[in-house]
């Protein structure tokens, strides 16, 4: 009886490392079937149309299993600490209070996330830079106000937080105004809009010209024509001059042509052709600054001009309709049996000079 007594005292005294274990296997079992249900409910939300219960459910899966541990663990630790009255076990409670917070603000920033990418794989006439902007807006809102609840959970009071952060913010200004500086010029940016993402960009005043790949709070990527990336801080856009080449809605054609002064008589009939080709031609904006006319006479040419504008703004094929332009004007010369003009030396020999001896 006396050995039976001390198996149910030791069986007793072992109950909350049973029930610490039982806890543990619980979570993990809990964990691996919501995992796998989260996974099969993503293949079938991957089905249907809508993209937004796809970003939902990409969004919840490690979140959510992050949540089950949190929950499970510190309820394993609760047992420990009501059996053992350990100090140190009870700060479970502010640090599970913590992590819950912590653990919804990670789901509802990778959700923001999800859609912005979402929203990027749509087909339309989408504003990446807009979409993005109001992607970092909302996360840095998440994350502060998640802060701020943190801090109010720990005991912490927000208006003195925030008290404080109003008068170290003048101390913070200074230590910091590069840093403020690139931030307001990437808000500048994003509502002035002088350029998005995908956009072709130069500044005249700096060596910056490439393509805008990301514009971040603190910098902007750009890459150049070479492949090389280029990092620009934001207060850069606030001091010069850019240019935005994408935006443009016709390119430029601007050639100087020159004949020989011996086809002379034939000028004014090869200028009315070359106008008549580009009016006619389907490529040329005939609507645009359409001019072709004698320029100068040079020293060993008379020069005319053919400027006029392309319907397209896009590189390789503006070069191929300049290409046609200039093979055409070539064509319409040799018809009027005429000759562009090269650099050429006269040399007039008087008749009553004798070469040689």
């Amino acid at each position: 009886m006396q050995q039976l007594s001390e198996i149910f005292q030791n069986n007793s005294a072992n109950t909350w490392v049973i029930q610490v274990f039982a806890v543990i296997f619980v979570t993990l079992t809990v964990a691996f079937f919501i995992n796998r249900l989260v996974r099969k409910l993503h293949i079938k939300l991957s089905k249907t149309r809508n993209k937004w219960d796809d970003a939902f459910a990409v969004s919840i899966r490690k979140p959510l299993r992050a949540l089950v541990w949190i929950v499970g663990v510190s309820f394993a630790i609760e047992l420990i600490y009501q059996e053992s009255k350990t100090p140190i076990f009870s700060a479970i409670y502010p640090i599970r209070d913590v992590a819950v917070i912590a653990v919804i603000a990670w789901f509802v920033n990778g959700f923001i996330k999800e859609v912005q990418h979402t929203i990027f794989k749509q087909k339309g006439n989408i504003d990446a830079t807009t979409v993005d902007a109001i992607s970092k807006i909302l996360r840095a809102a998440v994350f502060i106000t998640a802060a701020l609840i943190i801090l109010q959970t720990l005991g912490f009071s927000v208006s003195g937080v925030l008290a404080f952060g109003g008068v170290g913010g003048i101390a913070i200004g200074f230590a910091a105004k590069d840093l403020l500086a690139n931030f307001f010029g990437a808000l500048m940016i994003y509502f002035d809009r002088p350029f998005k993402v995908g956009d072709w960009i130069r500044s005249p005043d700096r060596s910056i010209e490439g393509t805008v790949e990301d514009i971040g709070w603190r910098q902007t990527r750009i890459r150049t024509f070479d492949q090389r990336p280029l990092y620009v801080p934001n207060s850069v856009f606030s001091t010069v001059a850019v240019e935005n080449p994408s935006r443009m809605t016709h390119r430029r054609i601007y050639e100087t042509i020159g004949v020989r002064y011996d086809d002379m008589a034939k000028i004014e009939k090869i200028l009315t052709q070359i106008k008549d080709m580009l009016i006619k031609h389907k490529e040329i904006d005939e609507s645009q600054t359409l001019m072709v006319n004698l320029n100068e006479f040079s020293a060993s040419s008379v020069d005319f001009f053919v400027y006029t504008f392309t319907h397209t703004t896009d590189w390789i094929k503006f070069h191929e309709i300049k290409q046609d332009v200039l093979l055409k004007i070539s064509n319409i010369i040799e018809k009027n049996e005429a000759e562009i003009a090269f650099p050429t030396s006269t040399l007039h020999i008087p008749e009553k000079i004798t070469i040689g001896a």
